[in-house]
């Protein structure tokens, strides 16, 4: 996701970060290293060098920073970033079970009623369209159940 626009708040102590999909808020105190009274903000911008997937920051000091927009969406919760590091995980760990079975693609493809095409798509950690359904099916085959629980943030 790029970044459009970012903009320091000096009111707020945080940054205004805009993308596509709306404008986030990034505190100041998340930053390494950290405007304050003593060292101010000098400088903001949106990183080209980063693909504007970062902005950098430089504070009166001449210490340097950039935040990638990953730590943006974390911060703020984001459902779609969140949903994608699940899933990145559970193929992770799909793929780390299917490895260790010492069962062939072509075995784990013929349980899932599937081609070993798309078992590789499946197993794919970059791969956010697949199937849930098809990814805890292989996970099963491996041996492991998904447990949800509740790990609510500290506000």
């Amino acid at each position: 996701m790029k970044i459009t626009k970012v903009v320091a708040d000096s009111r707020k102590h945080a940054f205004a970060v805009t993308t596509r999909k709306g404008t986030f808020g990034f505190p100041f105190k998340r930053c390494e290293p950290s405007p304050g009274p003593h060292d101010r903000l000098a400088h903001v911008y949106v990183d080209p060098e980063l693909g504007r997937e970062a902005f950098t920051y430089q504070l009166e000091s001449g210490a340097e920073g950039s935040v990638h927009i990953d730590s943006v969406l974390d911060i703020n919760s984001d459902p779609d970033y969140l949903a994608r590091l699940e899933l990145y995980q559970l193929t992770l760990e799909a793929k780390r079970r299917m490895s260790s079975s010492g069962l062939t693609a072509r075995t784990v493809a013929a349980k899932l009623g599937t081609s070993p095409a798309q078992l590789y798509r499946l197993l794919d950690p970059t791969n956010y369209n697949k199937s849930a359904r098809q990814l805890l099916a292989l996970l099963a085959i491996g041996g492991a159940t998904v447990t949800v629980s509740d790990t609510r943030r500290p506000a």
